[in-house]
Formats: structure tokens, sequence, C-alpha cells
């Protein structure tokens, strides 16, 4: 996920316009004087080897979405891939690609727009795969009443990578020049990949270091959920389901809100406070700190609940309610008040840290409604996540570009509409029972 939002910090210094630069040549007589007790401490420009480039609000919407394109492709062939080659493979291949393409971004940069474009795509397709495939290791690690805790504390490290290279990002970026932000995760990378392969196993029964009792526990606690039968996907069932969709819908509105944090925060603190590069990756990283911290207890809590005798389709949805609703009124009504710094980065670091939560709810739904075919399900709902993606980034630069100030008012009042049709849609048509078409079908033989 790093890899993924860098661009998103590294953008406010990599494009070269008169409005940005004066914004950065007056930021030491605004923020930077209220957070330095010395204005002259303050931080200066990055330094003037870093490269920048003249894009249009419309070009850098274009270049944030480009590696969705790539996403969009290869989310539900991911999980797929997973299910049948193991997660170990598909997502240790994936990450590697992905780190050596990040490692290619400055250059590809240098040499052009669109060739920066297409590594991005590719990248994007070596993404795509890897997340729709690390879903699906929970189907076989995961007994269902520690399923919410442990997918929640898996998925808050995309949050974990969002906080990381927002806040190293500035400082990087500060010190030694924005691409060195891509060349440092990119290496990061590479050694996370290894770390992978040594000690990330697709199932229990693989693993050389498990206890046998764990081992046990967890075969014996998804013997009634995931047959070892291999039966074919039930195609014309699965896009006639409501619950389904209403998974997918709710998840897809809800990555429009989390698409718009990863790619517009620096741009909307620089935009209201005219702030240099090392303070946007302080103040803009501090909201997703807060998410992250919350993402973990997330799972905590929905278990707990569960274990109290809580229905479960009612922790799912209240936890994607209390991570839908509340954020989206703080964002519309953000363009409405007085540009306080305290109140802007209050609602930002509000709205941003109660977005996980829908991680133990809608998010992982399809392990409840389909745990045979969770691996396929997961990467198919979680599909939808790159069409917002592609959306968000396209919408809101065409939306800036005509007039920044109004731009920003339409942007998250669009965010709160269609957040609130994919929420409603979920209340109605959500389900968390195992449904007809997903149980073990018995064969008869004559």
């Amino acid at each position: 996920m790093a890899q993924n939002t860098i661009i998103n910090i590294t953008m406010v210094v990599m494009v070269n316009s008169t409005d940005h630069q004066s914004q950065l040549n007056r930021s030491a007589e605004g923020l930077s004087a209220d957070l330095f007790d010395d204005p002259d401490k303050a931080p200066k420009n990055p330094p003037a080897r870093a490269p920048v480039y003249n894009w249009s609000p419309q070009i850098q919407g274009i270049i944030f979405s480009s590696i969705q394109y790539g996403m969009l492709l290869t989310q539900f062939p991911g999980g797929y891939l997973a299910g049948r080659l193991g997660t170990k493979r598909v997502v240790g291949v994936a990450l590697f690609v992905s780190s050596l393409l990040t490692l290619c971004i400055p250059v590809a940069a240098n040499l052009g727009l669109g060739l920066l474009i297409a590594t991005r795509i590719v990248q994007g397709l070596s993404q795509g795969v890897g997340y729709g495939g690390q879903l699906a290791v929970w189907q076989r690690w995961a007994p269902p009443h520690e399923r919410s805790s442990l997918c929640s504390i898996a998925l808050s490290g995309m949050i974990l990578g969002a906080f990381l290279v927002t806040l190293m990002g500035g400082l990087i970026s500060q010190a030694l020049g924005w691409p060195f932000v891509f060349y440092i995760f990119g290496g990061i990378g590479c050694v996370c990949c290894l770390l992978w392969c040594v000690v990330v196993y697709d199932d229990p029964g693989s693993h050389p270091w498990i206890s046998t009792s764990e081992k046990e526990y967890i075969i014996s606690s998804l013997d009634q959920q995931v047959s070892s039968e291999k039966q074919s996907l039930p195609i014309k069932a699965m896009l006639s389901s409501l619950p389904l969709w209403s998974i997918c819908l709710c998840s897809f509105s809800h990555q429009w809100l989390i698409n718009t944090f990863l790619m517009y925060t620096p741009t909307y603190i620089s935009f209201v406070f005219k702030v240099n590069i090392r303070d946007n990756g302080l103040l803009s990283s501090l909201p997703f700190l807060v998410s992250w911290v919350i993402g973990i207890l997330t799972g905590k809590v929905a278990d707990f609940l569960l274990v109290k005798n809580f229905r479960l389709v009612t922790v799912r949805k209240v936890v994607t309610i209390l991570g839908t609703l509340p954020p989206s009124v703080l964002l519309a009504a953000l363009p409405y008040l007085n540009s306080s710094y305290v109140t802007t980065i209050t609602f930002l670091t509000i709205s941003c840290g109660l977005c996980p939560l829908p991680q133990a709810g809608v998010y992982i739904n399809a392990l409840d409604i389909a745990p045979r075919y969770s691996d396929v399900l997961l990467g198919a709902s979680r599909g939808f996540a790159p069409i917002a993606a592609v959306l968000v980034p396209t919408v809101s630069g065409f939306l800036l570009n005509q007039d920044p100030e109004f731009g920003w008012k339409n942007i998250f009042f669009l965010l709160f509409a269609i957040n609130i049709l994919g929420l409603i849609f979920y209340l109605i048509f959500g389900k968390a029972d195992v449904q007809d078409w997903a149980k073990e079908r018995k064969l008869t033989r004559l």
C-alpha cells in the first residue's frame, strides 16, 4: 500500500506551477511559523535537484488513477489464482514485481508522461493480483470467531503503509528529493518479499513450526465451512444474489471515501494551509495513524460482540455504518467551515480514523455468506475498489480544474451522496448467513 500511495504525497513537489511555488514560498510565514519557534528554522523547499513537471490537475488525476487500471483487471483473477496456486506464491511474486517497478518510477517520469502512466498500470496489474490474492489465506487460517480480528489486523497494514509513506515521504522529499521516496520504499518491498517467502504458508497443514494443538484447532473449526471437494462456481446464482451485490456496491462506495483520503489529503492540506512538503507530510499522516490504531481495535471489538452472542449480521452492519456515515458527514461539512487549522485537522483525523471500521464489516462479509468461494468473492468484491480508485481522481481532477474552491465542495458532496446510497443498499439487502448457492452440493450416484 505504501508503494501504491507514494505519488500522492510526492505529487505536491513533483508539480511545477506558479501558484504552487508561491504557496511553498509563503509557508514559512504561515503554518511553519506555528510549528517552529523560529520561522527561520522552518524547512525550506525540497532540493532543487529533484525534477519537477508541468502537470495540470486533470493530468495529476490520470496519474493517480493509472495504477488502478491494472488493479481493476487482476483483483478477481488474483483471488482465483491464490485459491488454485496458493497465496504464498501469488502474493510473493506480485510484491516482488511491484517493488521493482516502484524503483523504476522516477526514471519513467523523466522519460515521459506516457511511460510513467504505463509503468504504473503494469504495477497495478501486479498489485491487483497480490491484493486480491492475500485475502484468500484467511479461508484456511481464520477460525470463525477470530476472523474479524485477524482480517482487521492484516488489513490495518494498508493504513499503516499509507501513514508511513505520507509521514516519511514528506521528510525524505525535503531532505533528499522526491525520487528517493520511491527508491527507499521499493527497496523495503524487496526485503518484505524475502520475509514473506520465509514465514508465510498457505495452510496450517503445511506450516513446519505450528504446534499440533493449534493446527488441530484451526482445521476443526473450519471443517464445517470449507470442503476439500472442488466444485464449479455457481456464476448464475452469484450474479443474481442481492446480498453479494450489496457487499460489492457498499465496498465501492466506501472505497470512494478511502481513495479520496489517500489521494487528496496532502493536496487539500496544501490548498488550505499553503504548507511546505515536510509540514504537509506531518499533518497528512496524523489521520492515518489514528486510523491504523482504530483498525486494529475494530476486529477485537467485533469478535468480542460475537462471543457475547450478538447476531453476526448486526455486528457487520453496525461497524459498517460507523465507518461510513460519520466520515461522510464530516467531510461534506468541511468546506463550509472556517479554514481553521485545528478544525480541519480534527475533522480529517476523526473521519479517517473511523474509516477502518468496515474492515470487520462489509469487507469480510463474503467469508460469512459463501465461505466455500470466499477466495473468489473477496477478490470480486474488492475488485470494485479499483473502479472507485479510477473514478475518484478522474472526477476530482476535472472538478478542481474547473474551479479549485468550489471543486472541493463538489468533491466532498459527491462523496457523501455515493456513500449514503451504498450504505442504504447494504443495510437493506446485506446478509451474514451462508447462502443456498454456497452450500455444499451432495451428489447422488445411482
